[in-house]
């Protein structure tokens, strides 16, 4: 893996998935001696109000509720 001219790393995908590193995750940098320790910040469970946020205003545009549900019944 190599460092970007930009000081970019890529965090391989597995790696993400199982510590639930999200777009917009807060991380934060501990130096140890030779080797930096990448973690996610503390208080950086933003993730539920991320995700709401993203999500809204994407669907049912147009659609009453009843139309809504008749959609995700059939």
């Amino acid at each position: 893996m190599r460092i970007t001219s930009k000081g970019q790393v890529t965090i391989p995908q597995d790696i993400r998935e199982r510590l639930g590193l999200l777009p917009n995750t807060e991380v934060e940098f501990q130096v140890e001696g030779n080797a930096v320790r990448l973690r996610k910040a503390a208080g950086s469970s933003r993730r539920g109000r991320l995700v709401v946020e993203h999500l809204r205003g994407r669907l049912g545009r147009g659609l009453s509720t009843d139309d809504i549900m008749r959609l995700t019944r059939s």
